[in-house]
Formats: structure tokens, sequence, C-alpha cells
């Protein structure tokens, strides 16, 4: 056993299962869904293991002959904590598709004890936020003296998985974030939209917590960071009118009856709905000069995309090093 996919049951973990079975791969597939782990790994001739996060012992023996972990098990916010911790334990890589910014940022905690196990810690793998992040570093390039950074995308088709769904639910009345002075700050959601031609034609457009208000700053070190999304009237109006309701939106109550509905009702898109749909992703540099620069590029669907990022990375670390 080399390395694992934790989620695989999920709409995009099923998704890089199956490309990394394409692809020759052979992953252990695990999650805490016994019958849709199982069912899937005999499908695709993998080993299944299934286990929950919720023991540092169970963890231990899960990860036992594990040299990576691929997390694609969201909300991160519930899952990436523990698993980075018992990667660090077992001297396993790890790597998830998180776009989520406290996850992004609290990797950090465990970077001293990752670097004392020889041990890579990877959150942001998939498309949050990797096309962003490559453009974020090609204006820094661009623009060396840039001190503001914006960044955005605009997708033609607007379907999420379940995931997904569930982790936008998480963010319900909670503030939107950007980063100033090199700072993450609360922002009131549904302020500071402008019109944004994202690739497609202009559109209004607000900022969102996106996952580069953490990680384009150490990539870049450019200071003052926003990402945008187009929005609509509507939205906007929606967006700004949950700073009002926040702590009714954070109830335990409320969230609890948006997750079982998701759970009933979200369904991702399917593979010709992906395969037609694309993603226009951009971003603009300004300096203190005046000076500003910016990118625009195509890109697959974000589910799509991730598949095909995320799978690179496995390659990549060292799984032929000894496991602990």
């Amino acid at each position: 056993m080399d390395w694992m996919i934790y989620g695989a049951n999920g709409y995009t973990g099923e998704m890089i299962a199956r490309e990394a079975k394409r692809r020759g791969g052979t992953p252990v597939l695990a999650g805490r869904n016994a019958s849709k782990v199982t069912a899937l790994a005999n499908e695709l001739r993998l080993s299944p293991k299934v286990f929950a996060l919720d023991s540092p012992a169970g963890l231990a023996e899960a990860l036992r002959g594990i040299r990576l972990v691929l997390n694609c098990a969201g909300p991160f916010s519930k899952t990436a904590s523990r698993l980075m911790r018992a990667c660090v334990s077992a001297k396993a890589n790890y790597l998830d598709i998180t776009g989520e910014i406290d996850v992004l940022e609290g990797a950090h905690r465990f970077d001293a004890d990752a670097k004392s196990a020889g041990v890579v810690l990877c959150p942001g793998a998939g498309f949050d936020v990797v096309p962003t992040d490559c453009i974020a570093l090609m204006l820094k390039k661009a623009l060396p003296e840039a001190n503001e950074l914006a960044l955005g995308f605009q997708s033609s088709d607007q379907q999420m998985s379940a995931g997904t769904a569930k982790t936008l639910v998480e963010g319900l009345g909670k503030s939107g974030k950007i980063r100033r002075g090199g700072r993450i700050v609360d922002f009131p959601l549904g302020g500071g939209s402008r019109n944004i031609d994202f690739g497609c034609g202009v559109k209004r457009a607000m900022p969102i917590p996106w996952g580069d208000v953490a990680s384009a700053f150490y990539t870049t070190g450019i200071p003052n960071i926003t990402v945008f999304a187009p929005t609509s009237l509507t939205t906007l109006a929606a967006a700004r009118l949950t700073n009002a309701f926040q702590r009714v939106l954070r109830s335990s109550l409320v969230q609890s009856w948006l997750v079982e509905t998701i759970e009933k009702n979200v369904k991702g898109p399917d593979a010709a709905t992906r395969n037609a749909s694309r993603t226009w992703v951009w971003g603009e540099a300004r300096d203190a000069r005046g000076r500003q620069h910016e990118i625009r590029i195509v890109t697959l669907n974000g589910y799509s995309l991730t598949a095909f990022s995320a799978l690179p990375g496995t390659s990549k670390l060292d799984l032929s090093r000894p496991s602990a």
C-alpha cells in the first residue's frame, strides 16, 4: 500500500479515484461510508479501507504503510487538521483539494513538525487554488512591485457537488475575507463589488472568501488581495442581507437542516455537463505608481480540473522512500 484517497466515495473523490485507476494507479480508497467505499473499490479492483477521523489510535492504524494521503473529504474544516496531524505522525505526505481559508492558514501550525518528520503538507491542490495561484505568480513576475492583487473566476456551469454546497453552508453567517497589509481581515459580504471582464464580457462581481486570500500571499508576498466572483443584483442583495442574520445562519438548527437538505437533493454535474463547461480565470496586479497588469486564462470545469491537478501532486512527492 503506497497512497490513499480519503473521501473516495464523495463526488470529487470518486472522480479522482477513477482517473487514478485509468492512469494505472492503485490508491487505497478510504472514507467513513463502508458501503460506498467498498462498492467503488470492488468496481475499480482497488483496496478499500473504512475509518473515521475521531480516534488518533484508529488513524495511526489506518495509515500504517501509507506514504501519502490525498484528502477529498470536505468540508475540510472537519477533516484536514486531523489528517494532517496523523500524516505527520505516520511520516506520510499530505495533499488536499480545499479552498477554505482557515484550513490553508491552519496548515502552518504543523510546519515545524512536518519538516522534522520529513513530510510535505500541501492543501489546495485542486481548482481551489491552482489556476488562480498560477495567475498570481505570473502577475508577480510581470509586475514585481505590485502591492494590490485581485483574482477571480467565472464558470459557465453553476452546478455544484454536495461537498461544495456543505462548505458554502458552513460559511453562512460568517464575514467575507480579504487581505490588507498582509493580514486577513473581515469584510462585509456584498461589499466592494465592481465590474470585471473575466474573459467573456463585463460582469458585476463581488469579493468572496476564496482560498487565494490565504495562499496567494505566500506565493507572491503581495500584501493586499481580494478574490471576486460574478454576481447578480439579487445575489448581491441577498449577500448583504446575510450580514444582518449571521447569528441565525450560524445556529446549529439552521446548519443541520441545510446540510440534511443538501445530502438529499444536491448532486454534482454529470460528465456531459462537465465536459461542456469552461471556467474563465482572471487576475489583476497594481503597484503604487499606478501601473497595472491583467491576465486571463480559460480552464476546464472546476471539478474536472481538480481531478487533473491533484493527481500529479501524488507522483511529484517522493513515494519511493521507506514508510515509517
